[in-house]
């Protein structure tokens, strides 16, 4: 019996070099079907020829059984293929609905638009899928979960038959990755396929029924998810046995000087008496639910908005109050944002502005850069950082999302930082960049940086932190000690746990 998708021995090169080397893929009516690989593996490729976006050089594609050919997104669409992109496609000045019917809206006998007609059959396939959302509201006012539900329901309503998922929940809180997934399993019970891809392994183990990952363009296995692990897939995806993938030597902190001490710390409604200390080598953990007030904590303490109304803080005995991030910069503040194309990089700049861009005052004399200076901060944080760029001179927006982010890592570790804040450090890149941002960590607490750690993973977080404090609505709840830390216990306090005294 064949399967409902068949790509056989799919080959793409561009300029010479090959993207994909004989991938195969296959798809059953009504299952999950992850693809995995680190960035450049050749997933997105694969996904853009499956969606009529650039064609094969060589390859074979069925669709139930029949040979077909795909030569653009119409063809693509004819034969029930969605692909649901990672950046938000849809037009936000105008209604759901319309967004949904776009370019082939119904129209009346005297062929004016029939409003009522779209606003119905969209409200109708909403409704289908349980999602409450008013579809004449403009995009503009929706939530970006709410906005990838319309991209869901635009796809589905091509009577899509294979729908393409693009990392969909780069975005989205744990509760709606929840909805998320409600949705995906009446998809599943509708009979239709869905191709995922995430660098989220906890998510694939969740919604997934098998798993094909492909390495440097090259098809390496397929697994039924509930026979592998994530060991196994880890392996397949780098090519090496990772020992450790948290890579995390512990320092004992007994006699480490104290970095950072913050005492009853509030900034109006945002955030309330929170105190904590960080020592030098010392990896503390900030968890705690979308919104709780985690990333504003600390732009507080680094002179952003908002500016605290209450409280102290001491940076290695001195009492501090940051206006501006650039008195934080000078006096050893590094601050890796969560997002960073937006706030970490200048995208249309290149690999060696963006390392120096935040050192300027290291490596300038008289007013004047000094070229000497300036290529080997470069040079040694490209080789430290093991940056991969053809050269420091091309523009940071064409290197992969982990290479990206060590680029921003290099910008704050050239300011020469006594203490590092790292928020969602690891946020949208592969498992392989993931294995190195975190020895890069380890090894500046082992040389005594002090570091204060965010993230919405975890496992990251309970593998990589000396202890972990978790804020919920604006309070510190709970700090919870190395030998204590678990996922269950640390989300007991985020979602509702006793406050401590």
């Amino acid at each position: 019996m064949s399967s409902l998708l068949e790509m056989n021995n799919i080959k793409k090169s561009f300029s010479g070099a090959k993207a994909l080397d004989g991938v195969d893929f296959t798809l059953e009516q009504g299952e999950v079907h992850a693809l995995l690989g680190e960035n450049g593996a050749g997933k997105s490729t694969l996904i853009k020829i499956l969606g009529g976006i650039i064609k094969p050089d060589d390859g074979i594609i069925h669709i139930n059984g029949e040979k077909v050919s795909i030569e653009n997104v119409s063809d693509a669409r004819g034969l029930g293929i969605g692909v649901i992109h990672q950046e938000i496609v849809l037009v936000p000045y105008i209604s759901v609905a319309k967004n949904i019917f776009l370019g082939r809206e119904p129209v009346s006998r005297l062929g004016i638009l029939d409003e009522k007609q779209i606003n119905t059959r969209a409200q109708e396939m909403t409704d289908s899928l349980g999602l409450s959302l008013d579809v004449t509201k403009n995009v503009e006012e929706l939530t970006i979960a709410q906005q990838q539900m319309v991209e869901i329901v635009k796809a589905i309503s091509f009577n899509v038959k294979v729908l393409v998922m693009d990392e969909p929940t780069s975005s989205l809180s744990e509760e709606e990755v929840g909805r998320l997934f409600e949705t995906i399993s009446l998809l599943k019970k509708q009979g239709v396929s869905i191709i995922y891809i995430s660098h989220r392994m906890d998510e694939l183990f969740r919604i997934s029924d098998r798993i094909t990952v492909i390495r440097d363009g090259i098809y390496v296995g397929m697994k039924n998810t509930k026979e592998t692990t994530v060991e196994e897939l880890v392996s397949m995806m780098v090519g090496r046995t990772l020992e450790s993938f948290y890579s995390r030597t512990f320092n004992n902190l007994s006699q480490a000087k104290t970095v950072l001490e913050v005492e009853n710390l509030s900034a109006g409604k945002t955030f309330h008496n929170v105190s904590f200390k960080v020592r030098a080598g010392e990896i503390l953990g900030f968890a705690g639910l979308m919104g709780a007030g985690r990333s504003e904590i600390m732009m507080s303490l680094f002179g952003c908005t908002p500016h605290r109304t209450e409280g102290t803080a001491f940076l290695n005995g001195k009492e501090i109050d940051f206006k501006t991030p650039l008195e934080a910069i000078k006096n050893g503040i590094g601050f890796v944002p969560e997002d960073r194309k937006g706030q970490g990089l200048v995208l249309s700049k290149s690999v060696g502005y963006n390392i120096t861009l935040a050192s300027l005052h290291y490596i300038m004399k008289n007013f004047v850069i000094s070229k000497t200076k300036r290529k080997a901060t470069i040079d040694t944080y490209i080789s430290d950082l093991k940056i991969k760029a053809i050269s420091n001179e091309v523009e940071v927006s064409s290197l992969s999302g982990g290479n990206q982010q060590k680029v921003v890592l290099a910008k704050w570790l050239a300011t020469r930082p006594c203490l590092l804040i790292l928020d969602e450090p690891t946020r949208g890149v592969d498992v392989g960049a993931k294995f190195e941002i975190y020895s890069i960590i380890n090894k500046l607490a082992a040389q005594g940086m002090a570091i204060v750690f965010i993230s919405s993973e975890l496992p990251e977080i309970v593998n990589m932190c000396d202890s972990v404090c978790v804020i919920r609505s604006g309070r510190l709840v709970k700090q919870i000690p190395r030998e204590q830390l678990s996922q269950k216990y640390i989300m007991s306090y985020a979602a509702g746990g006793s406050e401590t005294e």
